[in-house]
């Protein structure tokens, strides 16, 4: 049993600091990724490599996925530590521990990504169609990475502290975490946007796919240039399951959420590529 007359910080279990640089990790993952490939499209994860499959918005859309997988599995594992170490919760500036460590881990991830993603393997910038892209990164690494990871360390509790106190940090970092998970999924709000994405699987043919979107009601808006992605524009009661049997992998507006799929920009221009 603990003892909470007097208690150091440094003291706390393993999986409890862990717990908050992990949930911070995955937190800053899906911060990423809502904001930069979902809500403004400044890149895919792949986006800075060309050719062959990189080409391919199928494969950009499914590493997307593949990275959103991974702070699932991250923050999954922070959410376990932090259950594990729940009798933890109560002791002296626990909660300010469990801050500072997840703004840690959240500056953490933007700086490994910069480093990374952005300078090393060159696997995609910030802002991909920005003249001065290094501008963007370095802004991107010292706003959310090194001024994170600096606040979280000033902010961790120092010396011992007498008492207790009722947790709070907890359950705001969990629910922080899970709230950000489950933006990574689910679609914006666009009531006045009649469009749908839809991925049809490789190997369909441009005339295969047509056959779906008629057989479901549907209309030709937009299509990348190797013709397995289209947007279409569907009436009201149209039978999207028709675009299934026709060969689509996922359909943005059914009840599949398919995260960044659903934040895709839809072009007005018929046989516009993206």
């Amino acid at each position: 049993m603990v003892d909470n007359a007097q208690f150091s910080p440094q003291g706390l279990s393993s999986s409890y600091r862990w717990a908050g640089y992990t949930l911070g990790f995955s937190i800053g993952g899906f911060f990423d990724g809502i904001l930069l490939h979902q809500v403004l499209q400044w890149h895919h994860l792949l986006a800075g490599l060309e050719g062959g499959r990189f080409d391919d918005l199928r494969f950009q859309i499914l590493a997307d996925g593949l990275f959103h997988v991974i702070m699932y599995v991250v923050g999954g594992v922070g959410l376990w530590l932090l259950w594990r170490s729940r009798g933890e919760f109560g002791l002296p500036k626990a909660d300010r521990l469990l801050v500072a460590n997840a703004l840690v881990g959240f500056g953490a991830w933007h700086m490994l990504d910069g480093v990374a993603s952005h300078w090393v393997l060159q696997i995609h910038w910030i802002k991909m169609d920005s003249d001065v892209p290094l501008v963007w990164d370095i802004f991107w690494f010292v706003v959310f990475g090194v001024a994170f990871v600096a606040w979280g360390w000033l902010l961790k509790p120092k010396g011992p502290t007498h008492g207790t106190k009722i947790p709070v940090a907890p359950a705001a970092v969990a629910a922080l975490a899970l709230l950000t998970g489950t933006g990574a999924l689910f679609p914006p709000n666009r009531l006045n946007d009649a469009a749908t994405v839809v991925v049809f699987a490789p190997g369909i043919t441009p005339a295969q796919a047509m056959t779906a979107t008629i057989e479901a009601g549907g209309k030709l808006i937009w299509s990348d240039k190797n013709d397995g992605v289209w947007a279409i524009e569907l009436p009201d009661g149209a039978d999207r399951m028709a675009l299934y049997r026709g060969g689509a992998l996922l359909v943005s507006d059914t009840l599949l959420p398919v995260g960044c799929l659903n934040w895709m920009e839809k072009p007005s221009n018929p046989g516009q590529e993206a």
